[in-house]
């Protein structure tokens, strides 16, 4: 569409500027003929001096002209011969103007016409002077057979520099489509080929995401073993006991599946996590999250007393059902081994929201902080509780790219939990 609007609108200009050339001609010519001009004695047209065209003398040579006034017979070039221009209205319309005319239907003409008074005379003579258009359109049809070829030319070279930029171009996508099958043929687990770095990023994105997928995928094969590796031990446990038909086979049935049961929500819990985290980055606020809890906790404890303090406005980029469980398992734990009160701080640290979780208990000793992670272990058996609870904790912060740190409250005297989450 560009090439046929630009072809358009140089023919255009180029035919306009033959045209106007054309135009000037016959306009000199009329010039020198006004110029020469000059009244007989019988009040007749005469040239002073013969005009310098010889076609004006020739029959039919394409070159004419013809003077002609009202109350006198028209004086005509030799060239017309027995034929003559008729004045046409807009020959007075459009003096000194190039006009195309049909008068003789075997020969297209290109006229000029001006009324003049000469001297001596009183008389509106109409001087004109006319050319054949045969030169003209063929000038112009040159003028248009170049333009068309050589538009053509063009855009055939247009088409194919964008075939072979194409061709080029995506060169090194190929280059990626043959390493993508190398990958799923297993030859290759990375794209490793140099490439223009024009491509490179979307290698790098590539290679990233591979790195997150097979991430993900060991995470998964990870706590599928670990998931078995703690049935294990309660599975082998009943098997015994019915094997040998132990007398209190229904008690440890009960035990070791409850066992499992909670080694289930455990590993339920991470892969909640992770798939959420996954599917979106969500913004949470931190606030409404802990005031929820709050009230659930102090039904299950009346008599212990929570305090908060901090940012209002804090949101961190957790699923609101995680951060609900996380700060769930630290208050509640908080107020299941603290002495009766319970101080919860949300103060944000530059790209990160720091929760600071503290009670006034026994706290944990500096050597067991580190033990009290694992899945399974308790420092207080004689409170109810399965031992999971700050290891989801971690597991959950970890996933969204948070810690977890355990210190001695320097208020309360018990335990400070630091659970540390990215910034909204």
């Amino acid at each position: 569409m560009l090439l046929l609007g630009g072809g358009l609108a140089l023919d255009r200009v180029l035919t306009s500027a033959i045209t106007r050339n054309f135009d000037d001609g016959l306009s000199y010519v009329l010039t020198a003929m006004i110029s020469s001009a000059e009244v007989g004695p019988e009040g007749e047209v005469l040239f002073n001096r013969p005009l310098a065209d010889q076609r004006f003398l020739e029959p039919a040579s394409g070159l004419y002209y013809q003077i002609s006034g009202e109350g006198h017979e028209d004086w005509r070039s030799r060239s017309l011969w027995d034929r003559a221009i008729q004045v046409t209205p807009d020959m007075r319309d459009r003096p000194g103007q190039g006009i195309d005319s049909h008068q003789f239907p075997e020969e297209p003409l290109r006229l000029m016409a001006r009324t003049v008074i000469l001297p001596g005379s009183d008389t509106r003579w109409i001087f004109i002077v006319a050319q054949a258009r045969e030169g003209l359109d063929a000038q112009i049809r040159s003028l248009r057979q170049t333009l068309v070829n050589s538009f053509l030319a063009l855009g055939v070279g247009l088409i194919l520099l964008a075939a072979l930029q194409v061709f080029f171009g995506l060169r090194p996508l190929r280059r990626i489509r043959r390493e993508i099958a190398r990958m799923r043929a297993g030859e290759k687990s990375r794209v490793t080929e140099p490439l223009p770095r024009e491509v490179q990023p979307l290698v790098e994105e590539l290679n990233a995401l591979l790195a997150h997928n097979e991430q993900q995928a060991e995470e998964a094969r990870r706590h599928a073993g670990n998931l078995a590796h703690a049935l294990k031990t309660p599975l082998t446990v009943v098997m015994n006991a019915a094997t040998a038909k132990a007398p209190d086979l229904s008690g440890i049935v009960i035990r070791e599946t409850g066992t499992m049961r909670r080694q289930i929500d455990h590993h339920l819990a991470r892969a909640r996590a992770l798939g959420r985290r996954g599917a979106a980055q969500s913004r949470t606020e931190v606030w409404p999250s802990l005031e929820a809890v709050e009230r659930a906790v102090e039904r299950l404890y009346p008599d212990v007393r929570i305090d908060r303090d901090g940012a209002h406005d804090a949101v961190v980029r957790v699923e609101r059902q995680d951060l609900d469980e996380l700060l769930g398992n630290l208050i509640e734990n908080a107020a299941k081994y603290g002495g009766g009160s319970v101080f919860v701080t949300v103060s944000p640290q530059g790209q990160s929201i720091d929760i600071l979780v503290e009670d006034d208990g026994a706290g944990i000793p500096e050597n067991e902080r580190e033990r009290i992670f694992d899945r399974g272990v308790r420092l207080d058996s004689g409170k109810p509780g399965t031992g999971l609870g700050l290891a989801i904790v971690r597991d959950v912060a970890e996933i969204y790219g948070g810690t977890v740190e355990l210190d001695e409250s320097e208020d309360l005297g018990g335990l400070l939990v630091r659970l540390r989450l990215p910034a909204g």
